[in-house]
């Protein structure tokens, strides 16, 4: 039998993972869920799909204030995933990718562009999203 240390290692293990934001950033816990499993990704330098779908688009759009709903703005956290992103970019010594995405179907149905956006993105079509869906190892939904 292997000693604990063994079996849980996991340094240079790295694994493509895809956080699917479908649900409007409140009114549920969905949105903010994702957003933990996002920032607990980065802690273990794996790779990342971050995508805005459906109503998810509303997620990263700018002027959020739910004071009225008595809920936290957590849409500026974005900012801190932009920020790991490009840190991940450009030192060579952190293994790890991360995109950012909106579907671009979407955001056009909503009405929006990614001027409306408080984080910059990637906007890909639903079959170029698909096919990158094919390429994860895990696929977190909320």
């Amino acid at each position: 039998m292997e000693d604990t240390e063994t079996m849980f290692d996991t340094e240079g293990v790295t694994k493509n993972f895809m956080f699917l934001n479908r649900k409007a950033p409140y009114g549920t816990i969905y949105a903010q869920e994702v957003l933990e499993l996002v920032l607990i990704s980065a802690a273990f330098e794996q790779n990342a799909a971050i995508v805005f779908m459906d109503d998810g688009v509303y997620q990263i759009v700018k002027g959020h204030d739910p004071s009225v709903s008595g809920m936290k703005n957590f849409s500026p956290t974005y900012k801190v995933v932009e920020m790991e992103k490009e840190d991940a970019e450009e030192d060579e010594d952190i293994d790890m990718v991360w995109k950012i995405i909106v579907e671009k179907e979407s955001m056009e149905a909503r009405g929006l562009s990614t001027d409306d956006f408080i984080i910059n993105v990637e906007v890909l079509g639903s079959q170029e999203l698909s096919a990158l869906m094919a390429e994860q190892d895990v696929v977190f939904g909320g």
